[in-house]
């Protein structure tokens, strides 16, 4: 080949100068089409919005019921039968745990001998009363002697009277020795056990209406200033991706927890049979964008000597340029950003690790029919 080459310039100059020139040319154009489909690069941009006026937060907690008694005896003693387990149902009247009843069966014994002796004292006033009224009839007697048995019947009443009082505590102290359940409910907790000597009013059992449920959430003290009682929110639970029900919030704690610095807020549930106590919820709440953030799609965030910057790429041109952003904070979403970029602005969506300043782009044949006639590029 080099041959031919050589005898072709020796033998036919011009010849040679026309193949040379022929050949510059050949390879400029080639040159010039691997350059521009090297520029042109399709892109998948998005359009800037601002951020709706509300965005969803969530809170994690655990559906309690919105009534639950810890229940104690109202004597003390020591328990001698505990008859209920947790997670078993009760209903009124059912008897949750006994205390020895010896000494207030006693008491009841010394009460009823208290009364029988007081009665028949008042027997005893009586007919004395009576006798002194008589022998003050026929003048025997003097009316100091009927006004002191008047006095004495009268006390004697009030004794009896102090003893039936006595006798009816001393019975009330031995039912109180039985712990019955005054609700119907599920019992959650169990405090004392048999053997245990607890005091009036140690609790013992705990029992939670099932009827009436709700979720118990901490909120951070960032947040607190977005509930208000009756805020509809949404709840979602984590044994059950198919259950999700409206709840609204019920109660707001004025005060934050002295360690966590958390409020706790109470949100009501619906009576809904596959809500079960314990179960572990999701609070989703609408919180307001005051701040007026703009959402950026995540794919879109690229970062350029430390700093996060975005692609917007100008319609007229059909070139991209890099736009340093603030990032206020990350959703589920995307991002939210406070400055850098407006609504409405055409970002690079997908493939920023391929861009440059000045880079032609081709837009989606969806964004360039949505631009104005006078900004489509021709």
């Amino acid at each position: 080949m080099t041959s031919l080459k050589g005898f072709l310039f020796s033998k036919f100059p011009a010849l040679a100068l026309v193949f040379a020139l022929a050949l510059g040319v050949s390879g400029c154009s080639e040159g010039e089409q691997a350059e521009t489909k090297e520029t042109i690069r399709p892109v998948k941009v998005a359009h800037i919005s601002t951020t709706s006026h509300e965005q969803a937060s969530l809170y994690s907690g655990t559906v309690k019921a919105r009534v639950e008694t810890s229940l104690g005896f109202r004597v003390a003693g020591k328990i001698i039968e505990r008859r209920v387990n947790v997670g078993d149902r009760v209903r009124p009247g059912d008897i949750l745990a006994r205390i020895d009843p010896t000494d207030y069966q006693l008491s009841v014994r010394t009460a009823e001998a208290s009364l029988a002796a007081a009665e028949t004292a008042v027997a005893t006033a009586d007919l004395a009363n009576k006798r002194a009224q008589q022998l003050f009839d026929k003048s025997v007697t003097a009316k100091s002697q009927v006004e002191q048995a008047r006095l004495n019947y009268d006390q004697a009443v009030s004794t009896r009277d102090a003893a039936i009082s006595t006798l009816d505590q001393a019975r009330n102290q031995v039912s109180y020795t039985e712990l019955k359940s005054d609700r119907e409910g599920i019992v959650t907790a169990i405090s004392s056990d048999t053997g245990a000597v607890v005091a009036a009013g140690t609790p013992v059992a705990t029992v939670a209406l099932d009827n009436e449920k709700e979720v118990q959430i901490a909120v951070p003290e960032g947040d607190i200033a977005n509930f208000r009682p009756g805020k509809a929110v949404k709840a979602s639970f984590w044994s059950d991706d198919t259950l999700a029900i409206d709840g609204k919030v019920r109660e707001v704690s004025g005060s934050a927890d002295t360690q966590s610095r958390t409020f706790s807020v109470r949100i009501s549930l619906p009576d809904n049979a596959r809500v079960l106590l314990g179960m572990t919820a999701t609070i989703e709440a609408a919180r307001e964008n005051t701040k007026g953030y703009l959402a950026v799609p995540l794919s879109a965030l690229a970062e350029r000597n430390g700093q996060k910057i975005v692609w917007v790429v100008d319609p007229q041109t059909s070139t991209v340029s890099a736009r340093e952003i603030r990032v206020a904070e990350f959703t589920a979403d995307g991002v939210n950003v406070s400055s850098g970029v407006k609504p409405d602005d055409l970002v690079v969506a997908a493939g920023t690790q391929f861009m440059r300043e000045d880079l032609k782009v081709k837009l989606p044949q969806e964004e360039s029919a949505l631009l104005r006639p006078s900004d489509a590029v021709r």
